[in-house]
């Protein structure tokens, strides 16, 4: 098994990340290979899920007057802040990581290794029913198999399966929280369940050390491992899919 470790600690637009992450999931299913990506978001940036009905839910006039980034993913789930947070992108082919609930606890398992890399004491939430992606933030509540600490969501993930492979994705909180989420929202806005890593540790914790633990997590994983930094070559990947990704007519598309 080929695996790609992609550290990218440049920002990027919305757009741009989601673009990429769909054409390694391409790259997944034509190839067999394998991809671990952790990244930041440049502006910071409110991201969809795939199904969420953000034009009922979400003020597009607001957010627009307050010039926030918006973004809707490829990936199912719930509304997420993308602020001091890192991302983590994961595409592969199914028969390495197995089935949804298999691919979420190997995936999440990782995680909550590289927390105990950083101190950090995780568990994975208990099996629980679908949430409706019209409940809300993602951190509202955690999905079954999510990384939790002291009983608090740390980690919001959403995958999409295509064809052969998947993708799944996500956000570790460092600092922020998703009050953003609920400023935005119409109607009652559910109390947010999460925790952060600086709260979780008590000290502040940089970027560069969260990628250095979840990497070294990850490659635990069997395979043979190159390891990518952002440039140019990335923004070339990211281009197959940057229309769609741009285009508020997707984003706003529910």
């Amino acid at each position: 098994m080929r695996w790609t470790l992609i550290t990218d600690p440049a920002g990027h637009p919305g757009w741009w990340h989601m673009a990429l992450d769909q054409a390694l999931l391409d790259r997944a299913e034509q190839t067999g290979e394998g991809f671990v990506r952790c990244y930041r978001w440049a502006p910071w940036c409110l991201s969809f899920g795939r199904h969420e009905p953000a034009l009922r839910r979400y003020d597009r006039a607001r957010l627009d007057a307050a010039g926030i980034d918006v973004v809707r993913r490829p990936t199912g789930g719930r509304a997420v802040w993308h602020a001091r947070e890192l991302t983590y992108a994961v595409a592969a082919p199914l028969a390495v990581l197995g089935s949804l609930a298999a691919s979420y606890h190997a995936i999440h398992e990782g995680l909550a290794m590289a927390l105990g890399r950083l101190g950090v004491a995780a568990s994975l939430a208990p099996a629980a029913r679908p949430i409706d992606p019209g409940a809300g933030a993602c951190f509202a509540s955690p999905a079954g198999g999510e990384v939790l600490v002291g009983g608090r969501k740390l980690v919001g993930s959403a995958q999409l399966r295509q064809g052969s492979a998947l993708l799944q994705h996500g956000s570790l909180l460092l600092e922020d929280d998703q009050s953003t989420v609920a400023a935005f929202t119409r109607g009652t806005v559910p109390p947010g369940g999460e925790t952060t890593l600086v709260a979780a540790c008590g000290r502040p914790v940089a970027f560069g050390e969260v990628a250095a633990a979840v990497a070294a997590a990850f490659r635990a994983w069997p395979g043979q491992w190159t390891e990518v930094t952002g440039g140019p070559v990335l923004d070339a990947v990211a281009a197959s899919h940057a229309a769609r990704f741009r285009d508020p007519a997707w984003t706003w598309r529910r």
